[in-house]
Order: structure tokens, then C-alpha cells, then sequence
């Protein structure tokens, strides 16, 4: 009966004091929550800040280079057929994307053997996918980092919490129950964040190839032009 009576007053005490509630409103704010993690949190919250950054700056950027009219290739087929190759060429530099790019190397070396203006537009497109593909890495690393800090700060946490329980040899319920979901606040956070990581990582990543399919696409349409006979 004695033990029942300390687990209902250690129940009693959890809900009358929960950790971390600031206010003391009995209720704990995403904020208040987030900041019962420790210190672990500072680099865990940089990780998530940086994620969204590198997210949406890549996003636009592989956004623009996607864009492209849907009758370029013919009228750059227009312009080589009828011999016109400074009006393509032009039409090409006018066009701020990958795929105008490609096109407008290989309109440079027209006149050239297939076999050497191919590799040209080939080093343009790994110079292009380079680009595209800037910072990616990034996400792929803090996919990776974010759980693993949030998983130390949940470790060193409860390190901290059983030297004390031993040190003082306090076996409270709220005292244990408190200090473990505090520490897992950071197991979660750094899973979270690990995942809109990953999320966001594979996203861009199908985002650039499917503007590297179109670039292939473009570079072998434009060597079909250039054997085809002229007008």
C-alpha cells in the first residue's frame, strides 16, 4: 500500500510539474519542448536551417535551368538546315539554360568531325551537371549527421541523468520518467531533421535527372540535324 501511495504522489507531482514548462501552464509549447534538448540543439537547429536553404537556393536554380522553349530544337534545326548558323547560334546564347549551352558549343564547332564536336558538348554537359548538382552533397551529409547528434545529445543526456540518480539516490518517479523525454527530444529532432534532409536530397536529385535527360535528348537531336542534308 505504502509503495502504491508513493506511485500515486510521484504521478501527482509529474502532472503538477512537468519539466520545462517555463510558464507553468501545465502544457508544453513546441518551444519549450524543443529547448528542454540542451545545448545539442544549437547545431541541430544550424543543420535544419541550412537544409532549408540549400533546398529552396538549389530548387530555383535547377527550376530555371529546366526551363526551356518547347520549339528550340527546331528552330535551331530551321536555322542550321538553311545554313543560317549565326542566327542558331544566336538564338542559342539568347537562351540562359543547360540545354542552349550544349547546343550553342556544338554550333561552334560545326564544320568540325561528329566525334569532336560530340566530346565538346559532352565536357559542356558535365560542366552544366556539375552546376546543377552544387550543394546536393550537403543534404546528403546532414541526412546523415542530424540523427546521429540528436542521438548523442540522447546519450549524453542520459549519462547525465543516471550519475545523478546515483550520485543522490533520488528514485522518484518524475524525476526518471522527466529526464528520459527530455533527452529523447533530440533522438527525435535530429530524425526529423535527417529526414526533410533526405526527403528534400532525393527530390532535387530527381529534379537534375530529369534536366540531364533533356540535355542527352537535345545533344543527340542536334547530331542528327548536323547529318541531315542541307536545304
Amino acid at each position: 500500500m505504502i509503495d502504491l501511495l508513493q506511485i500515486v504522489d510521484s504521478t501527482q507531482k509529474i502532472a503538477a510539474h512537468i519539466q520545462g514548462d517555463t510558464n507553468g501552464d501545465g502544457k508544453l509549447s513546441i518551444f519549450e519542448l524543443l529547448s528542454t534538448g540542451g545545448i545539442i540543439m544549437i547545431p541541430l537547429a544550424l543543420l535544419f536551417l541550412i537544409t532549408i536553404f540549400v533546398f529552396f537556393e538549389r530548387y530555383i536554380a535547377i527550376q530555371k535551368a529546366s526551363r526551356l522553349d518547347g520549339n528550340f530544337m527546331n528552330i535551331i534545326r530551321d536555322h542550321i538546315l538553311s545554313g543560317n548558323l549565326s542566327a542558331a547560334k544566336s538564338f542559342a546564347k539568347n537562351n540562359s539554360n543547360p540545354v542552349a549551352r550544349i547546343i550553342d558549343k556544338g554550333i561552334q564547332r560545326v564544320g568540325k568531325p561528329i566525334d569532336y564536336i560530340e566530346r565538346n558538348m559532352e565536357n559542356v554537359a558535365q560542366l552544366e551537371m556539375f552546376k546543377l548538382e552544387k550543394n546536393l552533397g550537403v543534404l546528403s551529409v546532414i541526412s546523415r549527421a542530424a540523427p546521429i547528434f540528436g542521438f548523442i545529445g540522447t546519450l549524453a543526456g542520459l549519462m547525465q541523468l543516471f550519475f545523478r540518480i546515483n550520485s543522490t539516490n533520488e528514485f522518484e518517479l518524475n524525476t526518471i520518467a522527466g529526464g528520459i523525454y527530455v533527452k529523447l527530444v533530440t533522438s527525435i529532432s535530429g530524425l526529423v531533421i535527417g529526414l526533410i534532409a533526405f526527403i528534400a536530397y532525393n527530390y532535387l536529385h530527381t529534379r537534375v535527372e530529369k534536366t540531364a535527360n533533356r540535355m542527352e535528348v537535345a545533344a543527340a537531336d542536334f547530331l542528327d540535324i548536323l547529318q541531315e542534308p542541307t536545304r
